[in-house]
């Protein structure tokens, strides 16, 4: 290692408070920060589709055991496919703007709400399903008041894996689907003139890893707001 493969940790601050570019009125820490800040707005609104979409396919998977068996296989394959290969046809098929790199986020963040919730939504005592078919409890209901809330220990287990993957999926659809504003147009920038500034590259992707984890952290404080004095879900 030396100092351009691997900048001195001082060194990346530093230049932080440098011009992101000569001449520049902003900071390169404004900068990352405004970047940062367009990322995650695309990223939260995939991670609400995805969520919403996960959650959807869950609740018809858990009513019916046909759907089940018919469209989880593929569910399952839509994740084998690499995100760096898919992003550029969604970009090819949508155009490029925001709407293909809120697609590109849906996609990664939809598969882990549906396999938590198709086996959250199953969670609960049996019993209490007994007992609410005695007083004749339609299926509406039977999901509003047994089967959701047993469920949202999966459902935040899930949310909070889902919004570390809205951001990755967001900073590969901006590069791919041509965002100026967002970290993903950032990194690829300050990748390419890495020989002049090895330090904004890496402060780039210190800004990336923030965000996701201030993502997750956001996810987290709901959990344990809503989720007050309950346990999570068992990982067997």
């Amino acid at each position: 290692a030396n100092d351009l493969n691997l900048p001195h940790v001082w060194n990346i601050l530093y230049a932080l408070g440098q011009p992101f570019q000569r001449n520049a009125d902003q900071s390169l820490a404004e900068y990352l920060v405004g970047a940062a800040l367009y990322t995650w707005r695309e990223a939260g609104i995939g991670f609400l589709v995805g969520a919403l979409l996960g959650l959807v396919l869950a609740t018809i998977f858990v009513h019916s055991r046909l759907m089940e068996r018919a469209f989880v296989p593929y569910v399952i394959a839509s994740q084998t496919i690499p995100i760096i290969a898919l992003a550029p046809l969604i970009v090819f098929a949508l155009g490029q703007g925001v709407f293909s790199v809120v697609i590109i986020a849906t996609y990664l963040t939809f598969f882990p709400v549906t396999v938590a919730m198709n086996r959250g939504l199953r969670s609960f005592d049996p019993r209490s399903l007994e007992l609410m078919r005695s007083y004749a409890a339609s299926r509406p209901k039977i999901y509003w008041k047994l089967r959701l809330p047993a469920s949202l220990p999966y459902l935040f287990t899930a949310l909070k894996i889902a919004a570390g993957a809205s951001i990755v999926g967001a900073i590969i659809g901006e590069d791919t689907g041509g965002i100026q504003a967002g970290l993903g147009r950032v990194i690829t920038t300050f990748n390419q003139y890495y020989i002049t500034g090895p330090e904004k590259l890496w402060a780039a992707i210190l800004a990336a890893a923030l965000l996701g984890i201030v993502f997750f952290a956001c996810i987290h404080a709901v959990e344990v707001f809503v989720l007050r004095g309950r346990s999570a879900p068992s990982a067997t």
